[in-house]
């Protein structure tokens, strides 16, 4: 703030307010900002977010709005708030705000009262990209509980087992594992098992009431946030012996991730790592069936940058955490792909959701 002359920061993104005071919703269909000064931090929320903040923000202030007419004449939308905090600043004075997050109705609020918009979104993603050691601690943790749920999923496969009874089957696994080792813990469990031919070439897809089939291929994928951090882990399995072209689907696939993974590591360019796995399609002739990038970054979003990207310059940082998943989609034929949540260490990367990753172990 002192480096760009920003009087006042607002933090509108809820991963980022997350990061920066300890705070998250479970929804966010009220407003909620975050605001930075150079004397405070103040967090802003509705009445029904009051309890709950003051227990876990980590702020110099809390401001709270109403929506009960007993407490109207308090406040009635976060909007008062933050008129109250630039109103005693001249025309002219820069505003840091998150340009891809902020409401346009809000951004021309302040516009209109003369205030300078100023995109601080790039300085706290940089922020994120490097984890300390109580971040990579816990997506430690939540990685092994990501490849526990996939080992109980893929332990309760069997002919006529549905899609959703087989995400149910390691959920049920994490969330014993969790209430026995992390007391008042909180748990956020995503996962999907789209099988068949059909369903696997779609790379997102709800899990639905699907039975799975003799002769399927299936891609069980699911991540665990232990306290907001997250781990992924991700297998391609098959209901019975695969096919040969199948058998060679998923080998090209393993030799794409293991490509990945060993190219993985500090002051290599992304755009490396991502040409370490898509060579192995391209020279197979398949280029065009490996649609999406090789990894995204993760920690407090399902999806986060920086990415293993074709076109991204960026060098790996230590400390960096990434997911590895590399992939390969035939339509008629189906989808391989497995992914790895690795820790950018000195002499490389640290795996947290290592093997079994074999054909014979993902056959059953």
């Amino acid at each position: 703030m002192d480096e760009r002359n920003i009087a006042l920061c607002l933090v509108s993104r809820p991963d980022d307010q997350h990061y920066l005071s300890g705070f998250k919703a479970i929804v966010y269909s009220r407003p909620i900002d975050l605001v930075i000064t150079p004397e405070r931090v103040v967090l802003v929320v509705p009445a029904l977010e009051e309890v709950h903040a003051r227990d876990e923000a980590e702020v110099e202030e809390l401001f709270v709005y109403y929506e009960h007419p007993e407490r109207a004449g308090d406040g009635k939308s976060h909007v008062e708030y933050l008129d109250r905090v630039v109103g005693g600043l001249p025309t002219g004075t820069r505003l840091g705000v998150q340009a891809d997050a902020l409401p346009w109705g809000l951004a021309k609020h302040f516009m209109d009262a003369g205030f300078q918009l100023v995109d601080i979104g790039p300085k706290i993603e940089a922020m994120r990209f490097i984890k300390d050691d109580a971040e990579l601690e816990m997506m430690t943790e939540a990685g092994r509980l990501a490849s526990l749920g996939v080992g109980a999923s893929l332990a309760a496969l069997t002919p006529g087992l549905t899609e959703i009874d087989m995400d149910g089957a390691g959920d049920r696994a994490i969330l014993a594992e969790v209430s026995a080792k992390h007391p008042e813990a909180t748990l956020d469990l995503f996962a999907m098992s789209p099988s068949g031919p059909v369903r696997t070439v779609m790379p997102h897809v709800f899990s639905n009431t699907r039975p799975i089939q003799a002769g399927d291929v299936i891609i069980h994928s699911r991540q665990v946030a232990l306290n907001g951090y997250r781990g992924e882990s991700e297998r391609t399995c098959f209901m019975g012996e695969p096919t040969p072209r199948q058998a060679d689907m998923f080998h090209l696939m393993l030799e794409a991730q293991l490509a990945g993974l060993e190219a993985l590591r500090p002051g290599v360019p992304m755009k490396d790592v991502d040409a370490a796995s898509r060579s192995v399609f391209q020279k197979a002739g398949l280029g065009d069936y490996f649609i999406h990038r090789t990894g995204h970054g993760l920690g407090l979003s399902v999806h986060e940058p920086p990415f293993l990207r074709f076109d991204e310059d960026m060098l790996v940082e230590e400390r960096m955490f990434f997911t590895v998943e590399p992939a390969i989609f035939v339509p008629g034929l189906g989808g391989f792909r497995h992914s790895d949540t690795a820790i950018v260490t000195a002499e490389g990367n640290r795996d947290t959701t290592p093997p079994p990753n074999d054909i014979r172990s993902m056959t059953f």
